[in-house]
């Protein structure tokens, strides 16, 4: 049984977790580091349920102590005041392998309504692979200087351990890149901080999603934490669509959702990629991707943070490329230059 670490300054959550967990896992709990800190050195846990602000030491301060000394997957779990989002970024960028969005009341009710999800996030917490941070560096990118672009779509889907494989894909893109939507699992409210933070270290423009962007060459566009997030053709052009709907491959944004309508909507004028993360929302939609006529991509073992979604897709046939996170973005130019529109 996974034994997980609790570290949050609320009883209730807390308890929450040991009420409501305990059957899946071995959960033990310290109302801030310095307890988390003795506890470990007695049991090194599994997976470390961490938040973010706690008085005596912050989450922020201890997660860099953890992946530092001894990286153990940390998951955040975090209330979205004004600042959250972007602290949480930050401790993505620092080695957090994911995020649960908690409210600031009613919190019992939320883990217990979200003991599927919870589950799910801690589960591929425990398969992830993490190791002492270094200093962050862009991928290099072979030298291409593909022909001018026709219009092409791309169309990335992410999960445990994709916000900084996007980060460091993105960053390579030239502004002449082909216009991207991606699906990233993460909670409500921290993808638009998410998309601002590409945006300010990419030549790309990066930004949430929003009903009727226009999908164009040098710019990518996030799918908003909660919601589906489609492409849709009018004439010659493509827009995003936003939108409601129930749970998809057990997300909201989905992957297949976005896949399939990139499918639908491009065909053969559009590359799938897939990337690291848990279970396997989109290796359907990036079979289907194939099928009509899309170059597919998927990211290697050796890359990944958690090897689900990508070996789920190669093992249904989907991926016609299996390459190493720094291949990518070559493959994608490469894909769009011989593609077209």
């Amino acid at each position: 049984m996974t034994h997980v670490l609790v570290v949050d300054d609320s009883a209730t959550v807390r308890q929450a977790f040991s009420m409501l967990l305990s059957k899946q896992f071995s959960i033990d709990t310290a109302a801030d580091p310095i307890i988390a800190g003795r506890k470990m050195a007695k049991r090194r846990p599994e997976v470390i349920v961490l938040d973010l602000q706690m008085p005596r030491v912050d989450g922020f301060t201890f997660l860099k102590q953890v992946m530092r000394d001894d990286p153990i997957p940390v998951v955040i779990c975090s209330t979205l005041a004004p600042r959250g989002s972007e602290t949480a970024m930050r401790a993505l960028e620092e080695g957090a392998v994911d995020v649960i969005l908690k409210p600031a009341i009613g919190v019992h009710d939320f883990i217990a309504d979200s003991a599927v999800l919870l589950s799910d996030t801690i589960h591929a917490a425990a398969q992830a692979r993490v190791g002492r941070r270094a200093a962050r560096a862009p991928l290099p990118l072979p030298p291409i200087h593909p022909p001018t672009l026709h219009p092409h779509v791309v169309a990335i889907g992410a999960s445990t351990g994709g916000t900084e494989a996007l980060r460091a894909i993105i960053e390579t893109l030239p502004p002449s890149a082909p216009g991207m939507v991606v699906v990233q699992h993460m909670p409500e409210g921290f993808t638009a901080a998410f998309a601002q933070r590409l945006n300010a270290s990419a030549q790309v423009e990066v930004k949430e999603a929003a009903y009727g962007d226009v999908i164009s060459p040098g710019r990518v566009l996030i799918a908003p934490g909660n919601k589906h997030l489609l492409v849709r053709r009018c004439g010659a052009r493509l827009y995003a669509q936003v939108t409601d709907g129930p749970l998809v491959s057990r997300h909201r944004p989905s992957i297949d959702v976005l896949f399939r309508s990139v499918a639908q909507a491009a065909g053969p004028k559009a590359t799938g990629v897939i990337l690291t993360g848990m279970g396997d929302d989109g290796a359907e939609g990036l079979a289907e991707m194939r099928s009509a006529g899309a170059h597919t991509i998927a990211q290697d073992e050796a890359t990944s943070v958690v090897f689900g979604m990508p070996k789920e897709a190669i093992a249904r046939g989907a991926a016609a490329e299996v390459l190493p996170l720094g291949g990518i973005p070559g493959a994608m130019l490469r894909s769009a230059a011989v593609r077209g529109g």
